[in-house]
């Protein structure tokens, strides 16, 4: 099959050229335009997250010799969490090559950070499938070169530096309440709040429970801090 003008100049973007073309199509097609004709990229976000994992996990080892297994765990999680997959997304606009279905379209989906995570994690296990590990690989490293030598020695999503600042105050674990879920069913937005036992709290607004609950903890900590 012949790949639209969009999705060649895609390839030169990723720095990689499919020799099997299919992939690259089917990895940056949603679920909410897939048919009996068309696969998703599901199956491969599922490939392509390990892929990335077991890259990350060799790169990090690799950048730094002495680092202890504490220093290594947030060190790969802030890698390969779905926050820097999206960003690495936006950097290669792989968004404006999504397939998307309409409702997807209408609500915003070239721009949503899970959807533009999930594509990148597919986009890598494409990748692999066509060219190999060491392709794969080429690829990730080239993409997130910069990330794995400036990630924080102590890089923590701010759920876990919040809970772990309480704990070092003898407090219990902070708790997150959804004060409201608004929008329709296919694009959410949900409204949190951190609350800490001694009664302070901060709310934040996102598309998904996570990234509410994440906001919201950032915003408390720095309050706190």
């Amino acid at each position: 099959m012949k790949l639209s003008a969009d999705l060649i100049e895609f390839q030169t973007r990723l720095g990689h050229a499919f020799s099997q073309p299919e992939l690259l199509l089917r990895a940056v097609t949603h679920s909410s335009m897939s048919s009996p004709v068309r696969q998703d990229n599901q199956r491969l976000e599922f490939l392509g997250d390990r892929v990335l994992g077991l890259v990350m996990a060799q790169a990090i080892l690799e950048a730094d010799a002495s680092a202890s297994e504490g220093l290594l765990a947030p060190r790969f999680n802030a890698l390969v969490r779905k926050e820097t997959c999206a960003d690495v997304a936006r950097e290669i606009a792989l968004g404006d090559v999504m397939k998307l279905g309409r409702s997807e379209m209408m609500s915003g989906g070239r721009r949503k950070q899970a959807l533009l995570g999930d594509a990148m994690e597919a986009v890598i296990a494409a990748v692999y499938l066509d060219g190999g590990f060491e392709a794969a690989q080429a690829v990730i490293l080239r993409l997130w070169g910069k990330r794995i030598h400036t990630v924080d020695a102590d890089a923590r999503d701010a759920k876990t530096a919040l809970q772990e600042w309480a704990q070092a105050r003898r407090m219990p674990p902070p708790k997150y309440v959804e004060l409201s879920r608004t929008g329709p069913d296919h694009a959410p937005i949900f409204t949190i709040e951190a609350q800490l036992q001694s009664g302070e709290s901060a709310k934040a607004t996102a598309g998904s429970k996570r990234q509410a609950e994440q906001a919201a903890a950032e915003a408390l900590l720095a309050k706190m801090t």
